[in-house]
């Protein structure tokens, strides 16, 4: 039965996906990667403060101790080899010209804002909770103490290290609207989660707008400090896949003349899982050497993992349906298939792109929220429908392996039942595959959610790659049980869709005595209306399983 695609579902489909890849573009906030740009950025009112987040990452300390901080620019990268620091380069800061003309035209201090770096376990050395105040910038009665100055933000410097948390002054002169600061590079010899304010407490100062850049490297690159292991990841994942390839291929050219559709299908997944590790390996390689994510690397790995997620989907689903064993076509229900498939991959990009190129910074954005939630419903569905089709598939063939059995005594014939006894042996092989498959996802969500609310500040940043590289691991692993128990043979109708009913048991009927024809026809009546109860219940499902069955019967 072949099935077109209607103009008003194909128009359907490009302008879902259309929206929602837009939908993202507006989302993502810079394409930029270790270097954080400043665009007439505003300040934020806090206590008796303002301040505006100038970004973090989790930094490894420096493996070469001793950076000069003199006039560095961004393309000396040769000489800081093996050193973590976080560089400022050309930050100006913008006060309104009303303020500034009221102030002295002679006095060279007329405006201060500071950039404070801290590390994150650091923070409440940042105001006076030492001092049991809720002030974050220091107060005339504070003063009194000697604890802090008027005017500047209260740091409790670390015994230890005087010199931490860190903080740069600039000031504005005169009347000038404008202060920039310094270049400067402030290395980093301790391992940890940093922030960087920029803060003043001169509430003259509202308004001010910011704008420059600043830098951040690790030791072996720009890549932050949770992504760096991603990148070994990739490429461990792509050789991974470059042996399942090979191994595959060689069966697939050893077999190919009893080759059968889906065999086509697993092909194509592992082609994508090749091209879609390799292009993320290239893509944090680029992004570790220039600071900068490459534009085109990142778009094609992210549309590179949407589509081998939705395909890998899909191949999982029409298994599960039986397709190409115990049933010829998907028939009507290709297109709910589609729909599915072309909404989940539209979807997946979307979010792909939100995270993969929008903001740096080792925290997700509330943006990515909005398109979390659509693909997790998302793959909900898909588990529902792919184990509610194993359930029927496995139905179906543990009812054919009955009829077939009682058949195959009384006409002396064991080929039959020998095919459908390895048919239904599959379907539970990979049933119970597909089960502990989704058990571990569940457990591994329980313990996602965990993790990202006992760690709001991020601060077990090291471990946070593990929990994207589970899941491509979970997907990894799953296609190798696909590969085993579908791999091609000389003999594919082991597993292959072939008529068991019909013209077969006609043949081996004729050799029946009177009574055995009545027994098998008997037999026959007890399972069109066991299939037919099955129909019944599976009408209401809201994939439309039902009319699925009911199709699967006319053919």
């Amino acid at each position: 039965m072949s099935y077109t695609m209607s103009d008003p579902f194909s128009n359907g489909f490009i302008i879902l996906t259309m929206v929602i890849t837009c939908f993202s573009c507006f989302l993502i906030n810079q394409v930029n990667a270790s270097i954080h740009e400043y665009k007439n950025e505003g300040f934020i009112h806090r206590s008796n403060s303002f301040f505006f987040h100038g970004g973090s990452e989790g930094l490894y300390a420096s493996k070469v101790q001793g950076i000069h901080t003199e006039n560095t620019t961004s393309n000396e990268d040769k000489p800081l080899k093996g050193k973590s620091f976080i560089r400022f380069e050309s930050i100006t800061f913008r006060r309104i010209k009303e303020f500034a003309e009221k102030k002295n035209e002679m006095q060279q201090k007329t405006g201060l804002v500071e950039a404070i770096i801290v590390e994150v376990k650091d923070r409440e050395r940042i105001g006076g909770f030492y001092l049991n105040s809720d002030a974050i910038c220091c107060t005339p009665d504070l003063a009194k103490n000697g604890a802090c100055k008027v005017g500047e933000v209260i740091i409790h410097q670390d015994p230890y290290n005087l010199d931490w948390p860190k903080r740069i002054q600039t000031f504005f002169e005169g009347q000038n609207e404008e202060a920039t600061m310094a270049h400067e590079t402030i290395e980093i010899n301790k391992t940890g989660m940093y922030y960087l304010y920029f803060m003043f407490c001169d509430p003259e100062l509202k308004g001010i707008l910011i704008t420059g850049r600043t830098v951040w490297r690790n030791p072996e690159g720009y890549l932050p400090g949770k992504m760096a292991p991603l990148m070994t990841f990739s490429g461990l994942m792509s050789l991974a896949y470059l042996v399942l390839g090979l191994v595959w291929f060689l069966r697939f050219g050893q077999y190919w003349k009893h080759l059968i559709q889906l065999h086509f299908h697993i092909t194509a997944v592992i082609g994508l899982g090749m091209c879609e590790m390799a292009l993320w390996y290239f893509e944090y390689a680029n992004f570790n050497s220039t600071g900068s994510r490459p534009m085109g690397i990142t778009l094609w790995a992210v549309t590179f993992t949407a589509v081998k997620k939705t395909v890998s989907r899909l191949l999982i689903l029409v298994v599960s349906m039986g397709y190409g064993v115990v049933r010829p076509t998907l028939g009507g229900i290709r297109a709910k298939i589609i729909l599915l498939g072309v909404t989940y991959f539209a979807f997946t990009e979307a979010l792909g792109l939100v995270e993969h190129l929008g903001n740096i910074n080792d925290f997700s954005g509330k943006e990515r929220l909005v398109l979390v939630l659509p693909v997790s419903l998302l793959d909900a569905c898909f588990i529902v429908w792919i184990f509610s089709s194993l359930s029927q598939t496995l139905e179906k063939l543990q009812v054919t392996f009955i009829c077939m059995r009682i058949i195959s005594i009384l006409a002396v014939c064991t080929l039959n039942i020998k095919k459908s006894m390895a048919k239904f042996a599959l379907y539970r092989k990979f049933t119970n595959s597909l089960a502990v498959t989704v058990l571990l996802s569940v457990a591994w969500i329980g313990y996602e959610l965990y993790f990202n609310a006992a760690d709001p500040l991020n601060e077990l940043w090291r471990r946070a790659w593990i929990i994207p590289a589970f899941w491509t691991l979970l997907a990894y692993i799953l296609l190798v049980i696909v590969c085993i128990l579908w791999a091609p043979s000389h003999n594919p109708n082991r597993y292959s869709f072939s008529e068991e009913t019909g013209d077969d048991l006609e043949e081996e009927s004729i050799s029946l005595t009177g009574s055995s024809v009545m027994l098998v026809g008997d037999l026959t009546t007890k399972v069109e209306r066991k299939e037919r109860k099955v129909s019944i219940v599976a009408e209401p499902h809201v994939f439309g399983l039902g009319e699925d069955l009911e199709e699967d019967k006319r053919e």
